[in-house]
């Protein structure tokens, strides 16, 4: 789906021209090396995803220009490896991604284990050049390979009662330094979205960027985007997806609830108790590069302020 506004400007534009005119090529290559192994690669081969067929991206970025790939690949916090964001690259290659399973159950009529294979099998991949804000006040722009998460949703029919969903991502601290050791935060990870923050056409379950699979580092083999928020909101390595009646226990709210709350939509206006929101660091630039003005909803405000029209946004949520 396409969602059009005054920011869309034409891909071409803003990314990288080889991954726009030899999109065949690098996918039919990608599924001959790079996608073995991962749980997705019957997905891509044989032309199931055709760049030149796909729908245009949906490029929402305020004219920015895309974040070079080894930045995006290279700094990334993934707190069940370390604490060091450089160092997760290396860390995380001993994560085994496939077979990869995700449960989705609670209130849905269909409950049950999914294979991911299966799931992308019934999924339209596409590209989604999306602004990345992270509450530590940097920024990126990234370009996710991946589907709406409500299309998944629906496939497993949501009871009226499901008023929440909750994502959890893998356990497995024989090689997750951070689990094994119980630092800092109570794992396994946990997130969660409104059902109509998951159901929104912006919220996506990412399992590629930049033309290529997803890097472990980065959240591999599925993850969830959500644009408007704080990218801590936007969980990695999902296993379990579950549909509720009241609102989830997060893992960040739950370790500081006064710093990170459960909405955490990027919001200029309120600070962090540490730190300003009202500017960002952008990822890429030189030193000289002035810091952006942060926008609230991180520019996304007018496709999903409707879902907040009675919550006060001074707050910070």
């Amino acid at each position: 789906m396409i969602i059009k506004s005054n920011k869309i400007i034409p891909a071409s534009e803003i990314t990288d021209p080889l991954i726009f005119k030899n999109r065949r090529q690098i996918i039919k290559a990608m599924a001959g090396s790079l996608l073995i192994g991962s749980g997705i690669s019957s997905v891509f081969a044989n032309d199931k995803i055709d760049w030149i067929k796909l729908p245009k991206a949906n490029v929402l970025t305020n004219s920015l220009p895309v974040t070079p790939a080894e930045i995006v690949k290279n700094y990334t916090n993934y707190y069940e490896f370390t604490f060091n964001k450089t160092d997760t690259t290396s860390l995380a290659q001993n994560l085994r991604t496939d077979p990869w399973s995700v449960e989705i159950s609670g209130e849905v009529e269909t409950p049950g284990v999914y294979y991911l294979e299966d799931i992308l099998s019934h999924q339209s991949l596409q590209e989604y050049i999306y602004r990345f804000r992270c509450v530590e006040a940097w920024s990126m722009v990234v370009p996710w390979i991946g589907f709406p998460l409500s299309a998944l949703l629906k496939t497993v029919k949501p009871l009226s009662s499901a008023r929440f969903v909750q994502f959890t991502s893998i356990y497995s601290p024989q090689v997750m330094p951070n689990q094994r050791d119980n630092a800092m935060l109570d794992w396994p990870y946990q997130e969660g979205l409104r059902i109509d923050e998951a159901m929104h056409p912006l919220t996506i379950l990412a399992v590629g960027m930049y033309g290529e699979t997803m890097p472990k580092q980065n959240g591999a083999p599925l993850r969830l985007v959500v644009p408007w928020k704080y990218g801590f909101k936007s969980i990695k390595a999902i296993v379990k997806i579950e549909l509720l009646k009241k609102p989830p226990v997060t893992t960040w709210n739950k370790f500081a609830p006064n710093d990170y709350g459960f909405y955490s939509n990027v919001n200029p206006t309120v600070a962090h108790p540490r730190w300003s929101q009202n500017s960002e660091r952008q990822l890429g630039g030189s030193f000289f590069t002035p810091r952006r003005q942060t926008e609230l909803f991180n520019g996304y405000a007018h496709q999903v302020a409707s879902l907040y029209n009675d919550m006060d946004l001074r707050h910070f949520f």
